[in-house]
């Protein structure tokens, strides 16, 4: 995790510009996904050094982002995340392989539950377009949850009971690092402005059965 600015001040104002007006805020929406296949800036970004550089040093060289979303928390968007992991991938077309399944669709998106050693396997990197702090509603993690597989509700309540969460404060232009395993959560931002984040998803290796990601990038 890097908590302090990495990516220069001129790219996160040209993000800002680009990506702010695709949220819908006047309807209360806060997020909008599908963005790398959308929108060039954020493709540029994710093959970036800075972002290229904590993906390859946890997956390796050869390692691809495969899903990009883009959050806002404002007064019209101020939502709370209960504690949970992230478990879908997003997928081309559906194919019955062992392992893969519920499948649900989002934003128009075939998505599914792959096996857990493909989530294992996962790095989600978010960068920071707004300074994050206590009363914005900053991602809460319960480190070491993410070595324990996939979690059942009594699990997740037993974690929660025995591991003190660890706010992550990031500043502008700054990056978090997590897996997507790790219990997560966020709460309502106490003084809601702007909490923008593009969150990228990145993996190293095929699907199997023919299954392919939705995009490689």
């Amino acid at each position: 995790m890097s908590t302090e600015p990495v990516i220069p001040s001129s790219v996160i104002n040209r993000l800002s510009e680009r990506l702010t007006p695709l949220l819908k805020a006047d309807l209360g929406y806060g997020g909008f996904r599908n963005l790398l296949e959308e929108v060039s800036e954020v493709r540029e970004l994710a093959r970036s050094e800075p972002v290229r550089a904590i993906a390859e040093s946890i997956l390796g060289a050869f390692c691809f982002a495969v899903r990009g979303i883009f959050f806002d928390k404002t007064p019209d968007a101020n939502w709370k995340v209960t504690w949970h992991q992230d478990l879908t991938i997003a997928v081309q077309r559906r194919l019955e392989v062992s392992g893969f399944g519920p499948w649900t669709k989002k934003s128009g998106v075939l998505h599914v539950q792959p096996p857990i050693q493909i989530l294992e396997r996962m790095l989600a990197i978010r960068i920071h377009l707004d300074h994050c702090l206590e009363d914005n509603g900053p991602v809460r993690v319960l480190p070491g949850s993410h070595t324990s597989g996939r979690l059942s509700p009594k699990e997740i309540e037993e974690w929660k009971s025995r591991v003190d969460p660890v706010a992550c404060l990031v500043s502008r232009g700054g990056i978090l690092a997590f897996r997507p395993l790790i219990l997560h959560a966020s709460s309502s931002a106490q003084q809601p402005g702007h909490r923008r984040v593009i969150h990228l998803e990145f993996a190293a290796e095929d699907l199997p059965g023919g299954l392919e990601w939705q995009g490689r990038w």
